[in-house]
């Protein structure tokens, strides 16, 4: 069969013939893929740059972590799968596939999920998101803040405030339920002054974060209380884009009811998992056929798979491999 292969560890993925797959576990099903989407995680196990390959031992494997495609009687599926999805056959495991409604484009289908995993799951379980709650979305111009920026609506969220550096990105967000946005460009003091008077007038609950850095320094330093009750706030950390570490003053833990988490692959639990799979994904895929859920996307053949591979995509799409 044909596939997008990585024959060397830190090579560029090929258009090759690969072996097809077969079931050999009981929970085993071959999925004739129609496409994948491609995330930074894929980007990072291909290269065996990410912390779930460190002990990996790198031999010739299909790209991709998930997929869409049709089963042998005909069910349309989003699946995730270990072994390498952008293929034209698929081994996915049983327990973790999602049926697709028939209105939905197998584009949109591949491009959803991970978004979801990278928003959704942060704000039903790590932040505890509840109707009526103000979130501050930091660095919510990329594909992920776009889909969180909706799901938050979509769970009621009162007030979404959001933050990034590309202003006509940012003033796009309104359209997708945002209320207020705050540029990164601007003056440290400015940026911190902004957050602080937003905080003062409507207390922010919860902060969705996808960058990480210098700006949630910032943001951390906006929230420091002085000495009498605070309000609480949730901090979830998606993301590292602008840096894996920052400081963080112990006077501001102290001194402010804050709660800081992150968001990721091995930090859910078992039964979260299971509602990703169960809940989450089937409600926004049909949130997505009503027009609730909107996303973009750039789709390139696997022939081109190696050209694209490296090339830049347009802020706000999310790359779909077509098979």
């Amino acid at each position: 069969m044909k596939a997008a292969v990585v024959f060397e560890k830190g090579s560029l993925p090929q258009y090759a013939d690969f072996p097809e797959p077969e079931t050999i576990q009981e929970n085993e099903i071959l999925v004739s893929v129609k496409a994948a989407s491609i995330k930074n995680l894929d980007k990072a196990r291909a290269g065996g740059n990410h912390y779930s390959t460190e002990n990996e031992t790198h031999q010739p494997k299909i790209i991709g972590s998930d997929g869409v495609g049709y089963l042998e009687n005909g069910n349309k599926v989003y699946f995730f799968s270990k072994k390498g999805t952008v293929a034209e056959k698929a081994v996915a495991d049983k327990k973790i596939m999602v049926p697709i409604p028939e209105e939905l484009d197998f584009s949109i289908a591949a491009a959803l999920p991970n978004a979801v995993m990278g928003s959704a799951m942060a704000l039903k379980f790590k932040a505890g998101l509840q109707p009526g709650n103000t979130v501050l979305i930091n660095g919510a111009t990329g594909i992920t803040g776009r889909i969180a920026v909706q799901i938050a609506k979509l769970y009621g969220a009162r007030k979404i405030i959001v933050t990034g550096r590309n202003e006509e990105s940012l003033q796009a967000l309104r359209e997708l339920g945002a209320d207020e946005v705050v540029s990164l460009k601007q003056e440290d003091h400015d940026f911190k002054q902004k957050i602080k008077e937003i905080h003062r007038q409507i207390p922010i609950d919860v902060v969705l974060d996808y960058i990480w850095g210098h700006s949630v320094e910032m943001i951390l330093s906006a929230f420091k209380g002085d000495g009498t009750f605070s309000h609480k706030t949730k901090l979830v950390t998606i993301g590292g884009m602008s840096g894996d570490t920052i400081q963080l003053s112990s006077q501001i833990l102290r001194g402010t009811d804050i709660q800081i988490s992150g968001s990721g692959l091995g930090s859910w639990t078992k039964e979260e998992s299971t509602l990703l799979f169960t809940e989450i994904i089937p409600e926004m895929y049909q949130a997505a056929v009503e027009g609730k859920i909107k996303i973009e996307t750039e789709e390139v053949d696997i022939k081109n798979i190696e050209t694209v591979w490296n090339a830049e995509i347009q802020s706000g799409k999310r790359l779909v491999i077509r098979i």
